[in-house]
């Protein structure tokens, strides 16, 4: 199909639940903006791994924004078309820290998503497989301790640390390198330099030729705000951080409301019939 206009939605507490599906409320809402050629497409911090069955369900063609704009995924092929992988010196530097500091982390690479020893996300995704077919699962490995003594590792994205220590955080927020944003309390998602959601938004309109100024972008937190602020149109949600809905053209209710949906029907389907 060929689209006139996109939005670019956050996925935990702005289209769903964290741990729950899509509701019938929003999926409606997302077969509404397709009849009126409104492209819709997943933006979200996770790992492209855990967003092929949502966007199998919710019949999205265009390519998916994952681990926090570090990646465009086609979920129809199942591949990253595009991925912001760290520098091999910077990204074995940043993992020596986490091992060595004993780190609750997990890495998204183009192959799979890989959990440090101290991790606890390995649940949260072993979840997420349960009722995927075995060919479309997330594939889950671990890192040992030993980890860096490999010659040949694989290339990254995007690391999630939960509660790291404050001089891990300080250290990490003060490399111009980096790009750090929050995805929700005490995560620190760490991507290479520049990378966005907002940019990532920006660069898939180009590769849909559909004009910017045409995007809308609908969030809840701190990782969202790059997307709210460069989108045409900047959505927040009921349930969103201050600064977000400062940042926002419009604000609709908290997503246990069906914000989103309230958000497609009273104001992005309004504004461009």
């Amino acid at each position: 199909m060929e689209y006139k206009y996109i939005l670019a939605s956050d996925m935990d507490f702005t289209l769903l639940l964290p741990g729950e599906d899509v509701s019938r409320e929003n999926a409606e809402a997302i077969k509404a903006l397709q009849e009126h050629k409104v492209a819709f497409t997943i933006a979200t911090g996770r790992s492209s791994f855990l967003v092929g069955k949502f966007a199998e369900r919710l019949g999205i063609d265009v390519p998916l924004i994952t681990g926090n704009g570090g990646a465009l995924f086609d979920a129809g092929i199942r591949k990253d078309i595009f991925s912001a992988d760290f520098p091999e010196p910077k990204l074995r530097k940043i993992l020596a820290r986490v091992l060595e500091d004993k780190v609750d982390a997990a890495l998204y690479s183009t192959t799979g998503i890989y959990f440090a020893p101290c991790s606890s996300r390995r649940g949260f995704c072993e979840d997420y497989n349960k009722d995927v077919e075995p060919a479309r699962k997330a594939p889950l490995f671990d890192i040992g301790e030993d980890y860096l003594k490999n010659s040949d590792i694989p290339a990254f994205n995007k690391f999630l640390l939960i509660d790291p220590p404050e001089d891990l955080a300080r250290e990490l927020k003060e490399d111009k390198e980096l790009s750090i944003v929050s995805s929700g309390p005490s995560f620190y998602d760490v991507m290479t330099e520049g990378v966005s959601k907002g940019k990532a938004l920006l660069e898939l309109c180009d590769i849909l030729g559909i004009p910017r100024e045409n995007s809308f972008a609908i969030g809840d937190s701190e990782n969202d705000l790059s997307m709210i602020s460069m989108a045409g149109h900047g959505i927040a949600m009921g349930n969103s951080d201050p600064k977000v809905k400062e940042s926002a053209s419009y604000v609709t209710a908290r997503c246990e409301e069906f914000g989103f949906a309230k958000a497609v029907y009273d104001y992005i389907l309004p504004l461009i019939s």
